[in-house]
């Protein structure tokens, strides 16, 4: 499937990337949960799932929903486990939406403080609005201490070092302007667990406005987390590229 011209003009469309890499069991939900969110604010939205290659039969579930939620549900299979970040830039390609959310599968983001996201960016014309665990009634549930401080110690570095002005510069739950993503993706190089972190850094080294919701973080409900040692050394090395570049 060649990508799509985007959306121009008329009612605002939400358009919802989701990388999914074996999430089989979440895929549902989340599908339900979004259609609902959307279906009770009357907002024009679509979901645009890009799936890794994953061998659990998570595609299978998403050709499912194609047909359930058509036609607001589209799949864009990739062969192989190729990484969070340019999921998002390939996603990008197929979406409609002039909004841009991007989020996690495995329900540590609810879709409920979506409008909230919408409601923030529509009150201040944001260019991007991203949801905090750190600031407001925001918080972590499910984790234990050692990632709870794991987290929390990242953005607290990054802060020190940066100083992006972002509460929670880890955090994957953004709305975006569909323009302000697209110009983002042509200047940062990051594409990996580092690549939230360099997005909003950019952003206010561009001068970008960025608006905040609190949200509720919750731990995924099935299947393994993908964050390991590997990618705790690459958000390291990111932060001291970002001071460095920046």
């Amino acid at each position: 499937m060649a990508p799509v011209k985007p959306k121009s003009g008329g009612k605002d469309l939400y358009s919802v990337i989701l990388p999914t890499f074996n999430e089989r069991q979440n895929l549902p939900i989340i599908t339900w949960l979004l259609n609902r969110t959307f279906t009770e604010q009357n907002l024009d939205w679509e979901l645009v799932i890009v799936d890794d290659g994953s061998p659990d039969g998570t595609q299978t579930v998403a050709k499912q929903l194609i047909k359930a939620y058509h036609p607001h549900v589209q799949l864009q299979a990739r062969t192989g486990k190729l990484g969070l970040g340019t999921a998002y830039v390939h996603g990008l390609k197929f979406a409609k939406g002039n909004y841009i959310i991007i989020m996690d599968a495995d329900f540590s983001h609810h879709p409920k403080f979506i409008p909230q996201m919408i409601a923030k960016q529509l009150a201040g014309n944001y260019d991007i609005v991203t949801g905090t665990r750190y600031a407001g009634d925001g918080g972590v549930y499910g984790w234990d201490l050692k990632r709870k401080l794991t987290s929390k110690g990242a953005n607290i570095i990054a802060d020190t070092v940066l100083r992006p002005g972002v509460s929670d510069l880890t955090g994957s739950f953004r709305l975006y302007k569909r323009s302000v993503l697209e110009k983002l993706f042509e200047t940062t190089d990051a594409r990996g667990f580092t690549m939230q972190m360099a997005l909003a850094v950019t952003a206010k080294a561009k001068g970008l406005s960025i608006g905040e919701v609190p949200i509720s973080f919750v731990d995924r409900v099935y299947g393994d987390s993908k964050l390991g040692g590997e990618e705790i050394v690459e958000y390291m090395k990111g932060v001291l590229q970002l001071w460095w570049t920046t």
